[in-house]
C-alpha cells in the first residue's frame, strides 16, 4: 500500500460522542489526538467526514472536536454499525473521490472495525491512527487492530500520519504541524 497522499486522503472520525466517551479507555488522549488529526488535516486541505451513531441516544460529537471542525462540523448520523452500509456516508465518500481513508474514533471493536472491514472489501486503502482509536477496554481495541491489520489496513500514529501527509519540512504547513503536535 502506498504512502498517504493528501490529494487522495480523507480523515474519518467515527462516533466520538458525548455519552459514550466517558467510558472509553484513555479517552482524553484519544480526543487530543483526534483533535490534532482534524486540525492537521484542515491545515493540509484533507477533507474530514464525521459519523455519529444514534445521536438521539448517544449525543453528538464531543465539543473539542466540534470546535476543531468549526463550520465543517456536519455529522452523518447512522444507525448501522458500519458507516459503509449507510447511504449518506456512501454518498459523501463517493463525492469526495478519495481512496485513502485515515480512520480515527470509537469503539475500535464495533463501529470502527465493521466500517474498516467493509471499506477494505470495497477496495479502499485504510490507515488506522492507533493512538486516536479506542474502546471501553484495551483488550477489545488490540484485538480489533490486529484483525483490521490482518485484513489489509495499515497502522500509523497521529504524528506519523500528519508528517507523512506533509512530505517536506521547511514549509509553513510543516511549521504549523510541528506546533500542533508539541
Amino acid at each position: 500500500m502506498p504512502r498517504l497522499d493528501r490529494s487522495n486522503a480523507l480523515l474519518l472520525v467515527i462516533d466520538v460522542q458525548e455519552k459514550l466517551i466517558p467510558v472509553i479507555d484513555e479517552h482524553e488522549s484519544v480526543i487530543r489526538n483526534i483533535d490534532r488529526m482534524i486540525r492537521g488535516c484542515r491545515i493540509l486541505g484533507v477533507p474530514v467526514i464525521v459519523t455519529e451513531q444514534y445521536a438521539k441516544g448517544l449525543g453528538h460529537t464531543v465539543e473539542p472536536l466540534r470546535a476543531a471542525l468549526g463550520d465543517d462540523y456536519r455529522p452523518i448520523e447512522k444507525d448501522c454499525f458500519s458507516a459503509h452500509r449507510c447511504t449518506p456516508f456512501e454518498s459523501a465518500l463517493s463525492r469526495s473521490g478519495r481512496k485513502q481513508l485515515i480512520v480515527t474514533g470509537i469503539e475500535t471493536h464495533v463501529c470502527v472495525y465493521q466500517t474498516v472491514s467493509d471499506l477494505l472489501r470495497a477496495g479502499y486503502e485504510v490507515t488506522l491512527i492507533a493512538d486516536a482509536l479506542s474502546s471501553r477496554t484495551q483488550q477489545n481495541k488490540e484485538i480489533a487492530l490486529h484483525r483490521m491489520e490482518n485484513e489489509g489496513a495499515k497502522l500509523s500514529s497521529t504524528e506519523m500520519a500528519l508528517f507523512e501527509l506533509t512530505v517536506v519540512s521547511g514549509t509553513d504547513e510543516f511549521r504549523a504541524l510541528s506546533r500542533l503536535v508539541k
